[in-house]
Order: C-alpha cells, then sequence, then structure tokens
C-alpha cells in the first residue's frame, strides 16, 4: 500500500556496504522522536496512560521494523528516504496513542488529523526521494506499504466509533492477507507495482482522514467510506487473483474449480427453489430438485461455446429478473397480504419510501436505497457469472455431467409420478419457477385487462348519480349517519387468537345497547387493504369501485366518482370528516369527498397525550365530534370516521373514563405512562396479540357506550374494520381480506329496508355470515335506501 519503491536499473545506484552509525542513529532518533511527540500531544491535549502505553509501543516497534530490516537486507544502511518513512513511523504512534486514549477520554480531533494528514504527505515525498536519489529498493516499498497500513488501521478504527465496525474492514484487509499468506504461501508471493493500487491506498487514507476530522456530514462521509471500501476490496480482489493465477499449485486451483462450481450451483439452486412467501423458507423447501436446473445443464450440453454462453446468460438474467420479483412477493404478502403486481404497485413502493424518507430523513433514505440497489444489481451479476459458470463446466466434462443429468433426471420423473412432497404444496419434483414466472405472466395481463375495466368505471357514467334527489336516500331522511372505520378491526379480532377475549366484549356490548333499544346487525366484507393503507377501505366504500393500490387510489381521487358523501350532500345532509391523524389540508376530503366539514387533531381542541399512533383516544373523538356536529337542533349529519385508538403498536392504551369527565382530554395524560412501552411489548408476539385484542374492546367499548349515551334515535351507525392486521396478529400464510361490520340503529325501519341483505343479528358475524364486497356496499345503501333507484352498475372488478 502507499508509495512502492521497488528496484529500477535506471534509478538504482551504488550503495555504501554498511552504514553502522546511520543505523544507530535512527534507532535512537526513533525512539526520541516518539517520546518527544507523545510528550507535545499530552501536553497539548492530553494522552493518557493508555495512550503512552500505545504510542511508544507503536513507535519503539515501528522503529525496531526499519532498523532490523536493514541490518539484514543485502543493503545494511538507512537511505534517504528511509529517514521520511522513519517520521512518517513516529507520526503513526502519536496517531496510536491519540485512538488508544480515545477510548477512555476524549481526545482533540485536530491533533489526530493534523499529524495524519502530515503522514499521508509524506508518503508521497519518500518515493519521490528514492528515485531522485537512485536508492529505491523493494525493502523500502514494502515498510513504506507497512506504515500506510497501520495508519490506515488507526484510522479505521477511529472512524468506526461514528459509522460503525464495517469501517474496521478497511484497516484489517492488510493484516487479513497477511495471515492468509502465512497459511496459505502463494498469497504471500510478491505483488508487481500497480499504480492504481497506490491510488486505491491514497484514497483510503485521504478519505479516512476527512471523515475523521468531522468536516463531513455522517450520510456524506458514510457513503465516502463506503466507496473507499468497495475501491478497496475490488484492488485486493484483483491482487488475490493475480496471485492464485500465477503461484497457487495444482491442488489448489481444483479445490477452487471445485468450490467456485459448488457455489455456483448452491446459487442457481436456491434461486430456483425459493419461495415467494417469507413463512415458506424452510431447510425442506431446497431439498428439491428443480426442473429449469436440468434444462440448463441439457442446454450447455448441446450448444457450441458461444450460443452457449448466450443463453446462459440470458437464462442467469431471466433468474436476476425472478428473484428480483420474489423478493418483491415476500415484502407484499408481509404488508399486503397479496403479491406484487407489476401494473400498479410501483406506487405503494414510492409511498413506503416516502414513510422511510420522514423517519430517517432524505439522504440517509437515498444512502439506503443505493445500497440496496447496489446490492441488488450485484445479486443480478452473481446469478449470471453462475449460470455462465454451471454452463461451462458442463460443457467443459460432457460425460460427467450427462451421466448426472440422466440420474436426477430420472429421479425427479419418479418423484413427479408418485406426487411426492416433503412439504405441503412443494413437491420434490419441482416446477416452481417456471410456475412462478407463468402466474407473473398471467396477472400482469389479468392486471392490464382490470385496469382498463377500472379506467372505464371510474371515467364512465354512473347510473347511481343520476338518482333524482327526492328518491336519494329517503329511507334515511333525518337520521344521522355515521360510517365508522375501527382500525385493524379483522376477521382476526372474531375468529383469531385475540378473538375470545374480543368476542366476549363484543357480546357484552352487544347486551348493553340491546337493553337500551338499540337493534345491531353484521356480516363480512372483502377489503381491498391488508396490514395498512386505510385509504384503500375508505375510498372503495364511497366510491364503489375496487381500490386495492396507491396508483389505483390516485387515480380515482383525480375524478368526480359519485361518493356516499356526495350521496348524502346531494339529498340534504352535512356531510363531515373526522379523522384524528389527517393534516390540517386534507385536499382529497374537499376535492374528492367534498365534505363540508374536516375534523383532525388541530380542530377539535385536544389537550391531551398522544397514544402512539393515536393523536387522541377515540372516546374523545366521538365526545367532540358530538359537540361539535350533533347540538340540539343540528342539521342531520353524514359523517365518516376514523378510529385509531386500534392502530399498530396497540400501546400506550387509554381507559374508559366518565363520558362527562372527557373535557380537554387533559384527564388523559397521566394514561401513557402506565401503559408498556412499544419496544418492550414487541418483544412477545403474544404479548402484542393481547395489546391488540385489549385495543378493539377499547375502541368498540367507546362506540357501543358512545350510543348508549348519546341516546339519538335518528342514529343510524354503521362500523367496518379497514383492513386485518398483518403479523403478528395473523398468523404466516393465513391472511384474509375479510373484516367485520354492523350497523346499529334504533329505528325499525332501517333493517325492514336492509332485510335484502339478509345480514345475522348482533355485533358477532358467525362464518357461515354473508360476505359482501366492500366495493358492493355504496350501491346497495344507495339502492335500499332510496325510493327509486336505476340498473346498479357492476363494481369494478379487482378484487
Amino acid at each position: 500500500m502507499g508509495e512502492i519503491r521497488t528496484a529500477d536499473e535506471s534509478v538504482v545506484r551504488a550503495i555504501r556496504p554498511v552504514d553502522q552509525g546511520a543505523i544507530r542513529l535512527a534507532a535512537i532518533l526513533g525512539a526520541l522522536s516518539t517520546a518527544a511527540l507523545l510528550g507535545v500531544v499530552s501536553v497539548a491535549t492530553g494522552l493518557g496512560v493508555a495512550g503512552w502505553i500505545a504510542g511508544l509501543a507503536t513507535g519503539s516497534a515501528a522503529t525496531a521494523l526499519i532498523v532490523t530490516a536493514r541490518m539484514r537486507s543485502d543493503q545494511p544502511a538507512i537511505l534517504p528516504a528511509d529517514w521520511i518513512t522513519l517520521t512518517r513511523a513516529v507520526l503513526c504512534a502519536g496517531v496510536a496513542g491519540l485512538v488508544a486514549a480515545s477510548f477512555g477520554r476524549p481526545v482533540s480531533i485536530t491533533a489526530l488529523v493534523t499529524l495524519s494528514a502530515v503522514a499521508l504527505a509524506l508518503d508521497t515525498v519518500d518515493g519521490q526521494m528514492a528515485r531522485r536519489t537512485g536508492t529505491a529498493t523493494a525493502l523500502g516499498g514494502r515498510i513504506d506499504g507497512e506504515v500506510d497500513a497501520f495508519l490506515i488501521l488507526l484510522l479505521s478504527i477511529v472512524v468506526s466509533q461514528a459509522y460503525g465496525s464495517w469501517v474496521l474492514a478497511i484497516g484489517a484487509a492488510r493484516y487479513v492477507l497477511l495471515l492468509a499468506g502465512w497459511l496459505i504461501p502463494w498469497l504471500a508471493a510478491p505483488l508487481p507495482p500497480r499504480y492504481w493500487r497506490k491510488v486505491v491506498a491514497a484514497v483510503q487514507g485521504v478519505v479516512l482522514t476527512v471523515a475523521a476530522s468531522g468536516l463531513l456530514d455522517p450520510l456524506t462521509g458514510m457513503i465516502a467510506v463506503a466507496v473507499a471500501l468497495l475501491l478497496l476490496a475490488e484492488s485486493f480482489g484483483r491482487d488475490v487473483i493475480w496471485l492464485y493465477r500465477t503461484g497457487a499449485g495444482p491442488r489448489t486451483c481444483l479445490a477452487v474449480r471445485l468450490v467456485s462450481a459448488v457455489l455456483a450451483i448452491a446459487l442457481v439452486w436456491i434461486d430456483l427453489l425459493a419461495p415467494d412467501r417469507a413463512w415458506q423458507l424452510t431447510p425442506a423447501a431446497f431439498v428439491r430438485i428443480p426442473l429449469e436446473g436440468l434444462v440448463l445443464v441439457a442446454v450447455a450440453l448441446v450448444l457450441p461455446p458461444r450460443p452457449r454462453r448466450i443463453v446462459a446468460a440470458v437464462a442467469g438474467l431471466l433468474l436476476g429478473v425472478l428473484t428480483l420479483a420474489k423478493i418483491l412477493n415476500m415484502a407484499f404478502y408481509e404488508f399486503a397480504g397479496r403479491a406484487f403486481n407489476p401494473v400498479f404497485d410501483w406506487g405503494s413502493i414510492s409511498a413506503a419510501v416516502g414513510t422511510v424518507r420522514d423517519v430517517l430523513g432524505p439522504k440517509r433514505t437515498d444512502f439506503v436505497l443505493g445500497l440496496i440497489g447496489l446490492g441488488l444489481i450485484l445479486l443480478v451479476c452473481a446469478i449470471i457469472a453462475a449460470t455462465i459458470h454451471i454452463t461451462t463446466v458442463a460443457a467443459r466434462h460432457r460425460r460427467a455431467a450427462g451421466g448426472g443429468l440422466a440420474a436426477l433426471t430420472a429421479v425427479w420423473a419418479v418423484c413427479a409420478g408418485l406426487s411426492l412432497q416433503l412439504i405441503q404444496g412443494s413437491p420434490v419434483a419441482s416446477t416452481s419457477a417456471f410456475g412462478l414466472a407463468v402466474s407473473q405472466v398471467g396477472a400482469t395481463q389479468a392486471a392490464f385487462r382490470d385496469q382498463g375495466l377500472f379506467e372505464q368505471t371510474i371515467h364512465g357514467s354512473d347510473p347511481e348519480a343520476r338518482i333524482p334527489t327526492s328518491d336519494l336516500l329517503s329511507g334515511l331522511r333525518g337520521k344521522d349517519v355515521i360510517f365508522a372505520f375501527v382500525e385493524s378491526y379483522g376477521q382476526v379480532s372474531i375468529q383469531g387468537a385475540a378473538s375470545p377475549g374480543i368476542d366476549a366484549a363484543l357480546r357484552e356490548d352487544n347486551a348493553s345497547l340491546a337493553s337500551a333499544g338499540w337493534s345491531t346487525q353484521s356480516a363480512w366484507v372483502n377489503a381491498p387493504g391488508y396490514g395498512g393503507t386505510s385509504q384503500l377501505a375508505h375510498s372503495t366504500l364511497q366510491s364503489g369501485v375496487w381500490v386495492d393500490s396507491l396508483q389505483r387510489y390516485a387515480e380515482l381521487t383525480a375524478t368526480q366518482r359519485f361518493t356516499l358523501s356526495d350521496a348524502f350532500d346531494k339529498a340534504g345532509w352535512r356531510t363531515v370528516s373526522d379523522s384524528p391523524r389527517d393534516e390540517p389540508s386534507f385536499p382529497v376530503g374537499e376535492s374528492f369527498y367534498h365534505f363540508d366539514q374536516l375534523l383532525s387533531r388541530y380542530n377539535v381542541g385536544y389537550h391531551g397525550p398522544t397514544f402512539g399512533y393515536a393523536s387522541m383516544p377515540d372516546q374523545y373523538a366521538l365526545a367532540e365530534f358530538q359537540r361539535l356536529e350533533l347540538a340540539p337542533g343540528h342539521k342531520p349529519v353524514m359523517a365518516e370516521m376514523d378510529l385509531v385508538s386500534s392502530h399498530w403498536p396497540w400501546t400506550p392504551l387509554p381507559a374508559m373514563v366518565p363520558w362527562n369527565q372527557v373535557g380537554d382530554g387533559s384527564i388523559f395524560d397521566p394514561m401513557p405512562a402506565k401503559s408498556e412501552s412499544a419496544v418492550t411489548l414487541d418483544r412477545s408476539a403474544n404479548a402484542v396479540r393481547q395489546a391488540y385484542g385489549r385495543s378493539i374492546q377499547y375502541t368498540m367499548k367507546a362506540l357501543t357506550s358512545w350510543v348508549t349515551e348519546l341516546n339519538d334515535p335518528n342514529l343510524v351507525l354503521i362500523l367496518l374494520g379497514d383492513e386485518q392486521p398483518g403479523s403478528p396478529i395473523t398468523s404466516p400464510g393465513q391472511a384474509s381480506h375479510e373484516v367485520p361490520i354492523s350497523i346499529i340503529a334504533h329505528d325499525p325501519s332501517v333493517f325492514r329496508q336492509s332485510a335484502s341483505w339478509h345480514w345475522q343479528n348482533g355485533l358477532v358475524p358467525a362464518p357461515s355470515a354473508p360476505l359482501e364486497q366492500m366495493s358492493a356496499l355504496r350501491n346497495q345503501i344507495l339502492v335500499s335506501f332510496s325510493t327509486a333507484s336505476p340498473k346498479s352498475a357492476k363494481p369494478a372488478t379487482g378484487s
């Protein structure tokens, strides 16, 4: 590393036989200079015992190395460039003292950077001195490189304290190769001079020094150090390859070829057999025989070299694309309960990136995205290289490859004939990669067709918009109609691990409603979202079209589609959106839903604490809605309310208080401190499920007790879940988009008009209860509660 001073007949001149005096002088000056430098540093910035010990040890060892090496060399003398190298070694001793001291006390970064910068600057001087005086030697170059390596190690230790231990890889690289050279002799062979190696070494020192100085912001510094590490890896990799090709023996070459072939086969094997759902990643998933791999080897045996390489490269590229599809599917199954749709799911990725950017900041997010992109590119390149290597090896050993291919093909055929499976749904005779490719193509084609129908629906004529005002929603005239979305209220709430407690609470709530004269009916609806993105459910219910992606959401809300809030507004209701989490500006609420009033955390007078995601308890949101919108003599109200106390992370959770004590919310002040923290809760999946169950019980208790407290016989409450919660509430592989829906009313005429729905009595729908598409509810409500309606348009598909 650094300036390599090698023998060159054009510059090397005669060297004095022996200069014992100069060597002794170098030893004395090295020791004294080290002590003097450490003394100055100690007085100026403070070192401590650890700093003195490390500095003296470094200086003494470096001086001894230089002196001993020169004494034992063929040219025993201290050459002009050696004095500069010795000076750099003494400066490194000062840096070592500061680094050692930094573990126990703050040290002067200015002193550390100054010593490092001078040592790096002198690195360009000693080589020039050696060439100008005609005293360049291979030994001098090696000593100079070791000083560089040690300085870089020290700087990497300093920078790792701020950026992480991965930075130590820069400093350790030289010593890993040195250790490997002791174990594997051909790795210790001398390397030929290479200018790029010098450049990379200089880059490491400069980047680490600048990063240690603190002049760069953390993100920029981290990027710079990461780039330096990549350059170092490339340079070392090139050197190792050269050493292997020039010095490795036959056995080593054979071992390397075997290992590379095994790694290539393993990579392609894993790539072909890896499932696209995280919960299916088990060892048994890879104990299968991929037909696609057998076909790849068969093609390699019959094609000539050039076409074989082209086919292998194309196959590797396709496998790489398939790998990206699997990664995206894993993410979407985890967070959306379905596979990635390549037509309209890119907006969801953009939204996820936006969320991460809000948390990490733009620069850190861009850095993470850059690392992910680089990793994916390297993965695809590795897969392409593996397919090319496998086909090359197979063609080189045709007889052995042909025999192995025939045997595996026979085993594959037998397993296929017997339908042998080690795990359910994963045949040993695998065609999973081909099947996934076919399904992705089919899903893409279907998505394009469905997208066309969706666009036709949202831009076309809407029969429900033509219902005369006098007939529209006439069956609900004079009533306050509330659509309440309960966050994360899904099928698992009633039929999952948390359901026993929730079911019991719901039955108790239902009994309280019944005793107060209220009736309830319930069913199931299929919601478009899963685990998040509640706006998909809101827009699907309101518009009567299936909105299962953020791209569709953006397209829909850019139109003037006739919504439920439009219908109620047309029929004479005041329309209100009550969403505690919304920002002061909610453009979609005005431009698409056309609400008369937008209530959010900024205009409901809340002065209490937040509860995790929820900016206020649901009980307060309901109480304030009543105060603002349901005062005596008010105009009939249609409202969409979002109740978010049951939103992840389900802690802290408020407790119910007497309705007449809710006030401005300050009564809730002591409650967050009494709850378990989200970090502690996340340590146990069972604890998370219990917290989720308690949050659902709280929200449902708040809703039902509010109904009885309000006791307005003209109230109609339709409550439903927005989406099924994700893991760990919903077990892997059991994702469902079904959510409960209930209607609560005091007036029997409401249920007479909805009799054709055939919903079941009570708040807890049985598994046999009717299942509706959420996109069908708008038309269902408009048809059932209007005096007359034209033939309804069929809801957009995509469900």
